[in-house]
């Protein structure tokens, strides 16, 4: 339904802009002046009458639009609205509001009396709030909803999560350059990160190579600087989507974290009735390779200076650092730690109230 909608918000999104124009210049310049002449309260006529109508309409697809955007910065879009807020605001002060009283005492009338522009009032109450909230994002913690299975069992699709932002250092919106430096990540924390590939895109993932550090990851098991990462045995996983994968507590670092992964090769591709969200195939591990199946291929590397190896806890359905290299410093955005809600009507048909607060390890 939404894809048939879109076509109609982004005809909508556009036409925000030229209403909103006009109607910023009408309530800035022409709207005080029928005040003035006209008495109390402005008079809308016409033209004008149905533009004001519409334009929250607009406006409501505008940001429907953007809430529905597959690549949003929400960080850039809090800086625009600040930024253009503060200038609304500002203008209006330093030159706008003596002009219109001068012009009602011109006309007889007590400036107080004239009602000040909407658009003016919006930007008075929106500046503070766009700014605490742009200070608040980018300097101490961002929401982060999951958008995949890569991070399972840690961290489930439907997902909400915390991110400390100045767990590695405080960084300026928008181009993410480090100002102070607080603190650096340490193996086995979980990170959001920029997407080198797409820096416009948001991944999660857990940190493994440290740089300078030699990773090798055969057969879904890590081995670092030539030591074997110790893990055991938690038995089996499965939840309909996934089949009889094996499930490890692994010691990373100063994290103590579970993860799933096939030992044997993989059928990645199966149809299985009790699996019901979208966009997951089906994965099934048996108990011994079998014609057909697949590996995950194994990973050998150097971790270059000023980069990291990121890995997901899902070692065979992670689209990681296995197959697209590292991730340099200046692309972190923050340590994840914790969930705040979760919402997945495929998975639990609602909210799983039990993982609300759970710390992340």
């Amino acid at each position: 339904m939404l894809d048939s909608l879109m076509p109609i918000l982004v005809l909508l999104s556009w036409l925000a802009l030229p209403v909103g124009l006009i109607c910023v210049v009408d309530d800035w310049l022409l709207r005080p002046q029928r005040a003035a002449r006209a008495g109390p309260g402005p008079r809308d006529r016409g033209v004008m009458r149905a533009l004001y109508g519409v334009l929250p309409v607009l406006i409501g697809a505008a940001v429907l639009r953007l809430l529905l955007a597959e690549r949003l910065d929400f960080s850039a879009v809090l800086l625009a609205i600040t930024v253009v807020t503060g200038i609304v605001w500002a203008f209006d002060a330093q030159v706008l509001r003596p002009r219109r009283a001068a012009a009602a005492r011109a006309a007889g009338r007590d400036p107080e009396l004239i009602p000040e522009p909407g658009t003016v009032d919006y930007a008075r109450s929106f500046f503070p709030v766009a700014l605490v909230v742009l200070l608040l994002r980018a300097f101490v913690f961002e929401p982060f909803r999951i958008p995949s299975d890569s991070m399972m069992p840690t961290l489930l699709d439907g997902d909400f999560i915390i991110v400390n932002k100045y767990a590695y250092g405080l960084r300026l919106p928008v181009i993410n350059r480090k100002v102070v430096a607080i603190g650096e990540p340490q193996r086995g924390d979980v990170v959001v990160f920029r997407y080198p590939l797409d820096p416009s895109t948001n991944f999660i993932k857990r940190l493994v190579g440290l740089p300078g550090g030699h990773v090798v990851v055969q057969d879904n098991r890590i081995t670092i600087n030539g030591r074997a990462v110790p893990f055991s045995y938690d038995g089996k996983y499965s939840d309909g989507c996934y089949l009889n994968l094996t499930e490890i507590d692994e010691h990373l670092g100063k994290h103590d974290h579970k993860a799933i992964f096939c030992p044997v090769a993989l059928d990645r591709a199966p149809v299985l009735p009790g699996c019901n969200r979208g966009g997951v195939r089906g994965y099934v591990c048996g108990d011994e390779d079998a014609p057909g199946f697949l590996r995950t291929p194994p990973f050998v590397g150097d971790v270059p200076p000023g980069q990291y190896l990121m890995l997901g806890d899902n070692r065979d359905n992670s689209d990681d650092g296995r197959s697209w290299g590292f991730v340099p410093e200046e692309n972190l955005v923050g340590k994840a730690t914790r969930i705040w809600f979760n919402w997945d009507p495929h998975r639990a048909g609602g909210p799983q109230w039990g993982r609300i607060g759970t710390a992340i390890h």
